[in-house]
């Protein structure tokens, strides 16, 4: 089993007694032995002055998108960074003031929509020209570190679900990732990694020994993890992602779509990695609440040869060639209305465009290409593992 950040931290936290320290953390900063981080540091004799937690909340009870309020805790504030405006998604300088260390201990899962390295981008900007030391606890990319897929973020196109020009599915782990984004917004600042001990890049999260705890309300298992930067571009869309079922990003459906029909067509695109079982399903929350709606569900046959980007995209061409319902959405997503919720995800409106246009999907697929190609070439230039 490899070592993480956390674990390497926390065998060298004799060097750090008598610094005022902020956690930035939720329920998946845990030790090797299961037990979350400020608990550890208790026991170590060491006190925060505070902790920031992102989305969902510092136990991940609070559904996607939803505020969360401060806390406080029986030894420190727990201040949170998502709240009722983009201003909340940012620490405020009062919050800071006082704090020597910083510490990012979250676990990612490799989609650059997911939101937990944005508010380490926020953190890191918040920190840019001070003393303040940020260390990055490092843990694993759970879909490895060597795969890309998708195209980079575009200009103009920066949102709470991407902040930085990185594929869809970008291969880096959090510490890479900081890297990177100090690099790439210039920022000034006293910043490390405590890198993981026998992590290499091809490993998935299977391969690391390390127990899964589901990093949010709706990624209960890896599988959820290894579909997600296909499947949550359904969040752009007037369809279930499958949220308010067991299986949420496994499957999708709407009261429009016909299950045999869509399986059917989804099954002759022959995409790798994966099969289509139509299904029905009845969400208790989010769209189509109460409701039976019929739709797919993606099995992975092939963890190597799934490609869940392209999975994803193929899946909404589909849907609009079959149904008049189908819709993009273009509300309140992330605190961003200037696009729509699917541009933000896909990081242009070029490939919502052309499956309005009923642009082949080998063609569609073609336009990213390039983009891959250009982040693999500097892609190794911020790996902090072989």
């Amino acid at each position: 089993m490899i070592i993480t950040g956390l674990d390497s931290f926390i065998s060298t936290i004799d060097d750090y007694r008598g610094r005022k320290i902020a956690l930035v953390a939720n329920h998946t900063s845990v030790t090797a032995d299961l037990r979350y981080s400020w608990d550890a540091f208790r026991q170590k004799g060491i006190r925060l002055k505070r902790i920031f937690a992102p989305e969902h909340g510092l136990f991940g009870v609070e559904q996607d998108q939803a505020p969360v309020q401060h806390q406080h805790g029986p030894d420190c504030d727990v201040v949170s960074l998502y709240g009722n405006s983009i201003e909340s998604l940012r620490p405020a300088e009062e919050d800071l003031r006082g704090c020597d260390l910083v510490l990012f201990d979250i676990q990612d899962i490799g989609a650059r929509y997911y939101t937990y390295l944005n508010t380490m981008v926020f953190i890191m900007q918040a920190l840019h020209g001070k003393d303040t030391k940020l260390l990055v606890l490092d843990r694993p990319n759970p879909l490895g570190g060597v795969r890309v897929e998708g195209p980079l973020l575009s200009k103009g196109y920066e949102s709470f679900v991407g902040l930085l020009p990185v594929p869809v599915r970008h291969g880096l782990t959090a510490g890479e990732t900081a890297v990177f984004a100090a690099e790439h917004l210039g920022l000034d600042l006293d910043m490390d990694v405590v890198r993981m001990q026998g992590w290499e890049r091809d490993m998935s999260f299977e391969d690391t020994g390390l127990p899964w705890v589901p990093p949010s309300p709706n990624m209960p298992a890896f599988s959820t993890a290894a579909l997600y930067p296909g499947m949550c571009l359904f969040e752009g869309i007037n369809v279930s992602e499958g949220r308010g079922t067991t299986t949420p990003f496994e499957m999708i459906g709407a009261d429009f779509i016909d299950p045999e029909e869509y399986a059917a067509e989804l099954q002759a695109l022959d995409l790798p990695g994966v099969y289509f079982r139509p299904v029905m399903f009845k969400p208790v929350f989010n769209r189509y609440a109460g409701r039976a709606v019929g739709g797919v569900y993606i099995h992975i046959t092939d963890r190597d040869g799934l490609m869940p980007f392209r999975t994803g995209v193929a899946m909404v061409r589909v849907l609009f060639d079959l149904y008049e319902r189908a819709r993009f959405l273009h509300d309140v997503y992330e605190f961003n209305s200037a696009h729509p919720a699917f541009d933000l995800l896909t990081g242009s409106s070029r490939i919502r465009e052309m499956i309005m246009q009923g642009i082949s999907l080998d063609e569609i697929t073609g336009t990213w290409a390039a983009d891959e190609d250009k982040f693999r070439e500097t892609k190794g230039t911020f790996h902090l593992y072989r």
